[in-house]
């Protein structure tokens, strides 16, 4: 297993779903996290079980990801606190309405793309002003299999998710040199509240999402952060730019 050892980890949306599994992860393999996100309660709880661990030590951080100056203050206070930031996780999003293009309103638009696209922009940009100034650091960003291919009746989330793979590949490009890696990962349905609101909506909602992925079943929280993991590890130093599609097959055809 990948090890993190003296280093700080900073996690948006880690009150729950994968967020948390990733914090979860990160703390097990010896890393200091910083668990930031809208919903205290969730937040608090994900610091609670990652002081479970033995040596394990977390911190709470109210943020809003659609808020830069939120974003600016929950950096600021994680280097007060730790020293630096070795590693941003970019993982807070909401899902959407449910309609097709005609059909969605402006504010749909709007909110979706203030914290599935700018939070993962206002992010980036705090977090690689402190790398700059450590000499490095490794950012995974959250985006979809619909940040690969369309989404019927998803429009907004499938162009906020397009967008972070844009930004992941540009910054990339931009900071190789100064020991910044920057990846995404793009998983398909995986077991989280949003995909729970989204099956509640229809009782053949499941079956039909399932029937779409060859393995047959949905992602675990825990299989998406051990892939985060290793795109921050050492023994993937040489990756940069990429997006790591964990769709249980469903883009292979």
């Amino acid at each position: 297993m990948a090890n993190f050892a003296n280093q700080v980890a900073f996690i948006t949306g880690a009150g729950s779903g994968i967020g948390r599994a990733t914090a979860l992860a990160f703390a097990q393999a010896g890393a200091q996290v910083v668990v930031a996100d809208i919903d205290e309660t969730g937040g608090q709880q994900t610091v609670a079980e990652i002081t479970e661990f033995k040596g394990a030590e977390a911190r709470f951080i109210a943020c809003n990801v659609a808020n830069p100056e939120d974003v600016e203050a929950a950096v600021r206070q994680t280097v007060e606190q730790f020293g630096r930031l070795d590693i941003g996780i970019n993982n807070a999003g909401i899902g959407g309405a449910y309609a097709r293009l005609a059909d969605q309103t402006c504010d749909d638009w709007n909110r979706m793309l203030s914290v599935n696209l700018s939070g993962v922009f206002y992010c980036m940009q705090f977090e690689i002003r402190q790398m700059l100034a450590q000499g490095g650091g490794k950012i995974v960003n959250l985006s979809s299999i619909a940040g690969v291919r369309g989404m019927i009746k998803g429009g907004p989330y499938s162009a906020a998710k397009h967008g972070v793979l844009g930004l992941t590949k540009t910054a990339a490009l931009e900071y190789a040199r100064q020991n910044i890696r920057v990846n995404a990962v793009c998983p398909v349905y995986t077991h989280s509240a949003m995909v729970d609101e989204l099956i509640s909506r229809s009782p053949e909602m499941e079956k039909r999402m399932r029937q779409v992925i060859p393995l047959g079943r949905f992602g675990q929280p825990e299989e998406i952060a051990q892939a985060i993991l290793w795109l921050c590890s050492d023994e993937n130093a040489f990756c940069t730019g990429q997006a790591l599609q964990m769709d249980g097959g469903l883009t292979a055809g």
